[in-house]
Formats: structure tokens, C-alpha cells, sequence
């Protein structure tokens, strides 16, 4: 058996998700090839090939997959598939865009977001926004599957594998790039941070969203909030944490202000340490904490940060 990784990259270096799947792709089949489909990227593909536990990287360079669009990066994918046994990719909003479309055209069934394999054709996967775990057995001859990062490590450094270019399919003309906005901070990115500091409704307002700025400057966190923080308009939608927006698994979580609403909780539980923080002692928030704090976070945030000097 082996597994194809499609790799999600910007032309210069691999996202960290990648690592992640094929941790899983490397339990899924003895041999993982990844598959880097970009334009000017011989440095994202020496990168894949000294991942640890992959084979083969497999190019395929030309400017219609410059911007990673769906539709030729699955084409693409399309072209060697059926030379694999399980075709992956991360449950990013990259993987979540190709993979249907490969899946589709394969004839098979999707299963998305495994976060363990028990089989090469059997798997887990969160659903009920995590409050069950659904195992999943594929008769499929391809298994086309998405990885929620966080529930893999990530792969290591130290292979040497080699890289073998193919011919690019040619460009779709279905979609066109038009332009790209990223957000700009000075912080970690969120689904990447080691510590993560995140704020609810219980802030009340974006100017008191300030009051944990001073604590992940001292942690050097990112900053997350619940999607009820982000309705409210406290703070852009790129920080939102949960089922609806970004699922992490930082070493250490600090809710603060966050009651813990299910979608919230779907996101963040797999953090190796939550650290939660509410003057609501029946918060189910605490529930998932390994530390809980009944106080005042507006007393409670400056002490803290007086504490760490």
C-alpha cells in the first residue's frame, strides 16, 4: 500500500499541517509519496523530501497551481491517484477545498477529519462538534481522506527523499485568481501557536480586549476568542477558535471571559493544558480545565501578569 500526501505549501515552504498528515498517511500505508503541485517551488519540495517517512516527492510545476487553486491542484491529484491506496491532505481550508472535488471524481467516499488510524481502512473521526467519536471502516478501493492536525504529531526532519517531476496538467480555466488579503501580526499564527490566549463575551467590549494583550506579550502567544467574542464585533474573524472556526491544540490554552459552548469546546479540548478563567463557578468551561479560576478577569488578568514579571 501506499499513500499520497497532497501537500499544502506557498511555492517556498510547507504549511505545518502537511507534517501532521503524514504522520498519518505513514500509519495508513507503508510507503508515503507527497505530492507538491505549485509553480517555482523546487525549495517547498526539497523541504517535503526531508520529511522522515517520505519516499517520494512527486512536482508538478507550472503557474496555474502558483495560487493553489481547487480545481487544478485536484486535477492534478486526479492524474496519479489511482496509483495509491489512501490520498490525504490536511483539514484545512486548502485540503477541505481539493479533496471533495478528487473524491468526486474517484467515485469513493470522503472521510474527513480522522484524528486516528486504527486500520488502513478503518479510522476515527470527532462528530456531535466532538462529544462522540464515530469509527469509520471504508471498503473503497481509494481511500481520499482529510487530517485534523491536532490529532497527529508532526512529522520529523531527516529524510532524504527523492524527487521525481511530472508532467502539469493543463490549467482548467475554470476559476481565476483575483487577490489575496492575509492579516498581518506580530504574533504567532493561531492553529501553529505553542500558548494561545483567548477571550469571550465575558470581555465585553473590543476596547477591553486590551486587557490580555500585556498576558500573551509575556507568553509570547497568539490570540484566539470564542465566536461569540467575534459576533459581537470584539475582534476579527481570523481569531475565532471552534467548530466554526479554527481547531487547535496548543501546549497551553487560556480562556478567558469563555463560558465553553460546545462549538467553542470542539475546538480547543485537545490543548495539553487549558487554563480557564471566569467569574462564572457553574462555567462548562471548566469542565475540560486543567486549572479553573473563579474571579474577575479584569482583577484577575493584571495579577497574572504582575506575576510573570
Amino acid at each position: 500500500m501506499t499513500a499520497l500526501v497532497i501537500a499544502e505549501h506557498d511555492n517556498a515552504s510547507l504549511k505545518a499541517s502537511t507534517l501532521n498528515t503524514v504522520t498519518a498517511a505513514a500509519q495508513c500505508a507503508a510507503d508515503v509519496h507527497v505530492l507538491i503541485a505549485g509553480h517555482n517551488c523546487d525549495t517547498a519540495a526539497a523541504a517535503a523530501a526531508q520529511i522522515a517517512g517520505v519516499s517520494k516527492v512527486i512536482v508538478a510545476d507550472n503557474a496555474a497551481f502558483a495560487d493553489g487553486l481547487a480545481e487544478n491542484v485536484a486535477a492534478q491529484a486526479l492524474s496519479i491517484a489511482k496509483q495509491y491506496t489512501h490520498v490525504l491532505a490536511p483539514a484545512t481550508a486548502y485540503g477541505k477545498n481539493i479533496l471533495p472535488r478528487v473524491a468526486a471524481r474517484l467515485d469513493v467516499g470522503q472521510i474527513s477529519e480522522i484524528t486516528k488510524v486504527d486500520a488502513p481502512d478503518t479510522f476515527e473521526r470527532p462528530i456531535y462538534a466532538g462529544n462522540a467519536i464515530a469509527t469509520v471502516q471504508s471498503i473503497d478501493p481509494i481511500k481520499v481522506i482529510t487530517v485534523r492536525a491536532t490529532g497527529f504529531d508532526a512529522a520529523a526532519s531527516g529524510g532524504n527523499a527523492a524527487i521525481e517531476k511530472i508532467d502539469a496538467v493543463a490549467d482548467s480555466g475554470q476559476s481565476t485568481f483575483i487577490s489575496r488579503e492575509l492579516a498581518k501580526s506580530d504574533r504567532p499564527e493561531l492553529t501553529a501557536a505553542k500558548v494561545i490566549v483567548s477571550g469571550g463575551r465575558g470581555i465585553g467590549s473590543a476596547e477591553n480586549f486590551k486587557i490580555l494583550e500585556p498576558l500573551a506579550d509575556k507568553l509570547g502567544a497568539a490570540m484566539g476568542a470564542s465566536r461569540a467574542a467575534v459576533d459581537a464585533g470584539y475582534v476579527p474573524n481570523d481569531w475565532q477558535v471552534g467548530q466554526t472556526g479554527k481547531i487547535v491544540a496548543p501546549q497551553l490554552y487560556i480562556a478567558v471571559g469563555i463560558s465553553g459552548a460546545i462549538q467553542h469546546l470542539a475546538g480547543m479540548k485537545d490543548s495539553k493544558t487549558i487554563v480557564a478563567i471566569n467569574k462564572d463557578a457553574e462555567a462548562p468551561i471548566f469542565s475540560v480545565a486543567d486549572y479553573g479560576l473563579v474571579a474577575d478577569l479584569f482583577e484577575a488578568v493584571p495579577a497574572l501578569v504582575k506575576e510573570l514579571g
